[in-house]
Formats: structure tokens, C-alpha cells, sequence
């Protein structure tokens, strides 16, 4: 099989989504055996997750590995480059989405165990800590500005260049900073195929007891990350002149 760059970023989201959401069903559902360990273990996997999907993600044939579409957006924004938009977001939704399967057929029994409604949804989605619309917003374009710029001035010229291999690890040590920092507000979507693909996937998938997917609060996830890219994609492409 041929790699490309649609194919990259399909693998590597997919795998980012099967070790993120699989490390939040390891904490909240019921007899797991990693049930209740925590968010310093959720903060932790969501880190390795972003990791390993930026490995899979190149080695299946996209240099840029973005697996985000609000990352995708950034840097489309700071090159001027809007080409690779439309097939990388597709190709980023259509990873989440089957990742997120892949999670409901891994802990498969656990569903049927685990009482709350809320906790599946969870595994999938975020969900705000005090749901409020804006200051939700306002979070979520903060950790996702945070994130763009940050992994902008990683891989910057005036960085100097970094050893290679080493910057899938600077990412996901920058993942886990903004999930320990700012994630306790909305649990840090920051990424718009990481909240939208899994919540599609619950709505469908018929998991045992499940809930509503809370649509009325699917747009936050998806336009805060999306303004925060942006917003960082304009200021990178500032201070490079």
C-alpha cells in the first residue's frame, strides 16, 4: 500500500483517538482495571496518545501530521497554504470517527457495567465543568491558541532546528502541559476531530445505556478550537515578517 498524506492523517488520527478515548474509558468505566486512577493518568495518556499518532502519522506518509483541524487551519493561516485543508480535515474526521469505534469494540463488556450515561459520553466527548457558553469558549480558543503557536515556535527557524524524531515527544509533552493547566475547565478539546468524530460515533454506535450525545454543546469543541487556531496561525505569520 502506497502512503500519502489523506492516509497519514486518517492513521494517525485514528490511533490518536483509540489511545485518548481508550485511557478515559480505562478510568471511568466500571470494572476497568484502571477505574478511577485519576486525571493525572487520563492528562498523561491523552499526552502519549498525541505522541504515538504524530509516528503513525508520518511513517503512513504525512510529513506534517497534524491530526487536527484547527492545527490544519493554523498553519494554512501563517503559510497562506489553504490546499491541504479540505483533505486533511476529512481525512482527520474519518480517523476519529473509527477510532472511537475501535474504543466501543475494545471495552465492549464495560458498557453494559457502567450505570452513568454521562461516563460513556465521556469517553467519547468533552463536556464543560460549569457549562457556560462563553467562558467555555473562551477556554478552548485559549488552550488551542496555546497549542498551535507552541508547536509553530517548536518547529520555528528561530528555534534552530530540533534533533530529529524528537519532535512528536515535544508535542505531546505540550499536550500534556495544556491538559494539566487549562483542561480542568472543559477537558481541552482543542481539536474539533477529537471532540466531533468520537460524539458522531456515540450517537450511532448502539452502545449498552447510553444517553443523549449533548449536541447543544458539540459547536464549543469544534469553533473555539477552530478561532484559537486561527488566531495562532495570524500571529505566527506576524512575527515571521
Amino acid at each position: 500500500m502506497a502512503t500519502t498524506p489523506f492516509l497519514g492523517e486518517f492513521v494517525g488520527t485514528l490511533i490518536l483517538i483509540l489511545l485518548g478515548d481508550g485511557v478515559v474509558a480505562t478510568v471511568l468505566l466500571k470494572r476497568s482495571k484502571g477505574e478511577a486512577s485519576g486525571w493525572m493518568v487520563i492528562t498523561a495518556g491523552w499526552a502519549f496518545a498525541v505522541m504515538a499518532g504524530v509516528f503513525a502519522s508520518t511513517a503512513c506518509g504525512s510529513k506534517d501530521a497534524f491530526l487536527n483541524p484547527a492545527v490544519t487551519l493554523g498553519f494554512a493561516v501563517s503559510s497562506g497554504d489553504y490546499s491541504k485543508l479540505g483533505p486533511y480535515i476529512a481525512a482527520q474526521m474519518l480517523g476519529a470517527i473509527v477510532g472511537a469505534t475501535l474504543v466501543w469494540l475494545h471495552f465492549l463488556p464495560h458498557w453494559k457495567e457502567t450505570a452513568d450515561p454521562s461516563l460513556k459520553l465521556a469517553v467519547f466527548c468533552t463536556a464543560p465543568a460549569i457549562r457556560s457558553a462563553v467562558a467555555n469558549l473562551i477556554s478552548e480558543i485559549i488552550g488551542t491558541f496555546v497549542l498551535v503557536f507552541i508547536v509553530g515556535a517548536i518547529f520555528s527557524k528561530a528555534v534552530n532546528g530540533i534533533a530529529p524524531g524528537l519532535g512528536p515527544y515535544l508535542v505531546g509533552c505540550l499536550v500534556w502541559a495544556i491538559g494539566l493547566s487549562l483542561g480542568g475547565t472543559t477537558g481541552y478539546a482543542i481539536n474539533p476531530a477529537r471532540d466531533l468524530g468520537p460524539r458522531i460515533a456515540h450517537a450511532v454506535l448502539p452502545i449498552a445505556g447510553k444517553g443523549a450525545s449533548d449536541w447543544s454543546y458539540a459547536i464549543v469543541p469544534v469553533l473555539g478550537p477552530l478561532v484559537g487556531g486561527g488566531l495562532a496561525g495570524m500571529f505566527l505569520r506576524a512575527i515571521a515578517k
